[in-house]
């Protein structure tokens, strides 16, 4: 089984409000990088992290941080751990790539089905995007060790596992960190 995560529990200090709500197109990211995943053939896919109160609006599960605060790695590994016992892998996108579609993730899937014995397939575009990756569920435990050895940085955890990388459009893993990235990203 492969399940879809999208990752919703950032402070969101440079947009100045909850990320995972912010409209592209009249839609909230977190509900299309959430679509994408879906469409990709995740099942489910869950809201990781953030107000559940807040993030409800979009009718999807919110699962809470197990470990608030300890930024995207800790998301992963929150996510690895919860699914570990029934899932094989998890798809875990940020709420602000919201350009990604269902063909891009359905490339790392495809990657992933070809290189069985990887941890990780990871998108990139000149570089990793280490927030758009799959993660086979059995690579938790060493990524456990890296977190509570005090690693918090995501592509210092990838050196470590068996990581493919897959090439993936640039306009499809442009972040949408601040108020003037939805200007300059129709």
């Amino acid at each position: 089984m492969l399940v879809g995560a999208v990752l919703t529990g950032g402070a969101s200090r440079r947009m100045g409000r909850t990320k995972a709500l912010v409209e592209v197109g009249g839609v909230a990211m977190a509900e299309l990088v959430a679509t994408a995943l879906s469409d990709a053939g995740c099942e489910p896919v869950v809201l990781y992290g953030g107000d559940a109160s807040e993030l409800g609006v979009l009718g999807r599960p919110v699962l809470p941080d197990q470990d608030p605060g300890s930024g995207p790695l800790g998301g992963i590994l929150g996510v690895l751990e919860l699914f570990g016992a029934q899932a094989t892998a998890a798809l875990v996108v940020a709420c602000d790539l919201a350009h990604l579609s269902a063909a891009d993730l359905r490339m790392l899937v495809d990657a992933a089905a070809e290189s069985p014995r990887s941890d990780v397939v990871v998108a990139h575009a000149g570089r990793i995007e280490p927030a758009c990756a799959l993660w086979r569920t059995a690579c938790a435990g060493r990524v456990r060790a890296s977190f509570d050895a005090g690693e918090r940085a995501i592509h210092r955890v990838l050196a470590d596992l068996d990581t493919v990388e897959v090439r993936l459009p640039a306009a499809s893993l442009r972040n949408i960190n601040t108020p003037d990235d939805l200007d300059r990203y129709p």
